[in-house]
């Protein structure tokens, strides 16, 4: 069995890393085929880092042409997928894995479905409140198996026609680094950042939505506002280069404060310890449903970017208003609200997932019931 993964932002790859790990710990034959933000300087070059780390690099695609429009990301997504076409005839994978909702991974999608090669689709089913989550449930039309974090996502796709031997129900991935205790330790952060996670501060992580490009400007403007009247420090990790961030990024390093720690990407283990001990998470990242849980870290999510997804308690959901924004931000630092959260359960998983996900691939025949699609409805 020879596993190709797909991965264009640290954010998937996190889904898959997990799984590449047993892979090598298994001697199991694997590739991960780079693109989009893990190649650009300006997002840290992370191929970099995984050739560093030791991963098997199967193929460095280009694909994100400058300006950060919606015809930019159309044009790119186009010129991604034909070079993965020629990665799927070079390396014969026996599976192509999938993590996720981005553009890169349905158009991976669409090329393994038409070179006949199986596809199986890590976080399927479920919502999100922008094209990606269209994109995610267009990949399920093309995926072969399912791996879905909770019971929602499952019972979406058996909704969606797809048939019950192709659903599986395993949990998150991205969670099992965190119950293996792979946290980057509290001296070696500070040693590293000159950061003390000690003293009190937001995490702030708001990318893009490609259906709100012409209002990004003012959604900054106001959250920014919104954070600037609390006295804690402001950790920032820099937002995606979807359609809007060449608006987004230059207003929030202008607003950059003195005591502000700004990252253009973080190490998971790194990104780990900073949850760990922060008062809350503020944008509309996937971190703060699917990670922020498992550390009882209060998640404000602003705006639509999440909406519909299954959330914990921790989650508090808040439009684009001034006063709601800081209303919300400051419920999640209070200690109430802290203390409520302790001993939560995470709604995506337990951390055990990766192995669930292996055993599955290694065990399911590739014939004509797998490879032939027929929906149910």
């Amino acid at each position: 069995m020879k596993l190709l993964f797909l991965t264009g932002t640290r954010a998937d790859w996190g889904y898959a890393q997990p799984i590449a790990d047993l892979c090598r710990d298994q001697n199991i034959d694997y590739e991960v085929c780079v693109t989009n933000m893990m190649m650009l300087p300006a997002y840290g070059t992370l191929v970099d880092e995984l050739r560093r780390d030791g991963y098997n690099v199967g193929g460095e695609l280009f694909m994100s042409l400058e300006g950060h429009t919606h015809a930019t990301m159309a044009k790119s997504m186009a010129i991604f997928m034909s070079s993965f076409v020629d990665t799927l005839v070079r390396e014969k994978p026996t599976w192509v894995v999938l993590a996720g909702d981005r553009g890169e991974q349905l158009m991976g999608s669409v090329a393994a479905a038409y070179c006949y090669v199986p596809i199986a689709h890590i976080q399927a089913g479920e919502l999100s409140g922008n094209i990606d989550g269209v994109a995610r449930h267009a990949i399920g039309k093309f995926a072969h198996i399912h791996f879905c974090a909770n019971k929602d996502a499952t019972d979406r796709l058996k909704k969606l026609g797809e048939e019950e031997f192709r659903i599986h129900q395993v949990g998150h991935p991205g969670l099992d680094p965190i119950t293996a205790g792979d946290i980057t330790e509290v001296k070696a952060f500070k040693e590293k950042y000159s950061f003390d996670v000690e003293d009190p501060y937001i995490i702030v992580l708001f990318h893009p939505v490609t259906e709100d490009y012409e209002f990004v400007e003012d959604q900054a403007s106001m959250f920014i506002e919104a954070l600037e009247k609390f006295p804690q420090k402001k950790v920032w990790i820099l937002p995606n280069n979807d359609a809007g961030a060449g608006k987004l990024r230059p207003i929030i390093k202008k607003n950059r404060k003195s005591d502000t720690l700004m990252f253009e990407n973080v190490t998971r283990a790194d990104f780990f310890r900073l949850m760990k001990h922060a008062q809350c998470i503020v944008g509309n990242s996937s971190s703060g449903l699917l990670e922020a849980p498992s550390f009882g870290l209060p998640t404000v999510n602003i705006g639509r970017r999440q909406e519909n997804r299954v959330r914990g308690e921790n989650v508090i959901d808040t439009p684009f208003q001034l006063d709601t924004i800081t209303q919300s931000i400051t419920t999640a630092t209070s200690t109430e609200f802290h203390q409520k959260l302790k001993g939560m359960t995470n709604p995506y998983g337990d951390g055990h997932s990766a192995e669930r996900i292996l055993e599955i691939l290694k065990n399911t025949p590739i014939d004509d019931k797998l490879l032939v699609k027929r929906l149910t409805y």
